[in-house]
């Protein structure tokens, strides 16, 4: 395995891999110095905590996370900056890795409390510029918001997202669907500040009732309340009303993709006086607007890797992501079949950086 990680330093070391999900972590302790009252004291004072998320024990070793990325002091996987260096950025050779957050600040489930939401988010913002992105160069970050209230959202991605280290706004999958106009002027700020929009199943999507019985059963299902997000701002106009948007969808693998184009297509062959504002095939849109990232890989030959590309009919559409430090952290080399030098390039390092306007380009390094 030595061997191998020292073969992916040698084959991208003139450009480095970027890493388009990265979860660093922190505690609600770590957001009082960035939180004014009432909101701090409910922490401090009132002992508030944030409901688990998942109803399941977690079927791994430890838990949601690599046994071997606890920090070597106790601390949990993500929380140390150093130990995140050694073991992921050093390691594999990163050039930009995006921090995507190991827990959501302002879960949607406060709906009735969306200023504590708002609250959260923005302590979290600024605890992650201080602490994480001014103190390392390959490092960027997420715009963390509060969904219930797209005004107050839009607002603090005016208030941050102009730092040039954040390039994104994260939006979590849970029991919102994004494409409702409601949440317009969230995208609205997000063109503004030439930001790309992210979702990720910050909360577990439970849009039809109940959880399944087992944490297997979800987490085959997770490509499906993707699916959902991405037909809902297609099918909604999202990308007609705002044309410069780009979108990555985080943690669901690609290989659904395929079968979602065309099954948007065939519908809107057959429906599309529903929707006269959608002008051109959804995966026409898809194709311009939309990428996605490559983690949790499913077991591919070379052979299968460059048909699932060839069906998506674009090889601009995946950028690389690891996952780490979760139990199903997907290695450059281990998780990937050997592929040709110019998809590998462009899985691992060139669709990032085109979707990414942010990142710094040495010369030659165009946008696109």
């Amino acid at each position: 395995m030595e061997n191998k990680h020292t073969q992916v330093k040698a084959d991208f070391l003139s450009s480095g891999i970027i890493d388009t999900d990265i979860h660093e972590r922190a505690l609600y302790q770590d957001l009082i110095p960035y939180l004014d009252n009432p909101w701090r004291r409910y922490i401090t004072d009132c002992g508030w905590l944030q409901e688990k998320h998942l109803p399941y024990t977690q079927p791994t070793v430890a838990g949601l996370n690599r046994a071997d990325a606890t920090v070597p002091d106790g601390r949990p996987a993500g929380s140390d900056l150093d130990f995140l260096r050694i073991q992921l950025l050093d390691e594999l050779n990163i050039r930009y890795g995006i921090l995507t957050g190991a827990f959501d600040p302002s879960p949607s489930s406060m709906n009735g409390w969306y200023e504590m939401a708002a609250a959260l988010a923005s302590a979290y913002n600024d605890y992650l510029i201080e602490h994480w992105l001014e103190k390392d160069d390959r490092l960027y970050g997420s715009v963390h918001i509060a969904a219930q209230d797209p005004i107050a959202a839009a607002r603090e991605i005016d208030r941050v997202g102009s730092h040039p280290k954040m390039v994104q706004v994260l939006l979590p999958i849970d029991n919102i669907v994004w494409g409702d106009p409601y949440f317009h002027p969230i995208y609205e700020a997000a063109q503004r500040n030439n930001l790309v929009i992210a979702m990720h199943h910050n909360e577990p999507a439970v849009y039809f009732g109940r959880f399944p019985r087992y944490f297997i059963e979800w987490h085959t299902l997770i490509s499906t309340s993707h699916m959902m997000q991405v037909t809902s701002l297609v099918f909604n106009g999202v990308f007609e009303k705002f044309p410069n948007l780009k979108l990555l969808m985080i943690e669901a693998g690609f290989t659904y993709v395929p079968h979602l184009m065309r099954k948007m297509d065939q519908q809107y062959r057959d429906l599309r006086h529903e929707v006269p504002w959608i002008k051109r095939m959804p995966s026409s849109i898809i194709r311009e607007h939309v990428r996605f990232t490559t983690q949790p890989m499913e077991e591919f030959t070379r052979a299968e890797f460059e048909q699932w590309i060839d069906l998506l009919g674009s090889d601009e559409m995946v950028c690389f992501s690891s996952d780490y430090p979760h139990w199903d952290f997907d290695h450059p080399v281990t998780a990937f079949p050997s592929l040709p030098t110019s998809l590998r390039q462009k899985i691992f390092h060139d669709n990032a950086l085109s979707l990414y306007p942010k990142f710094p380009r040495n010369k030659g390094e165009s946008l696109t």
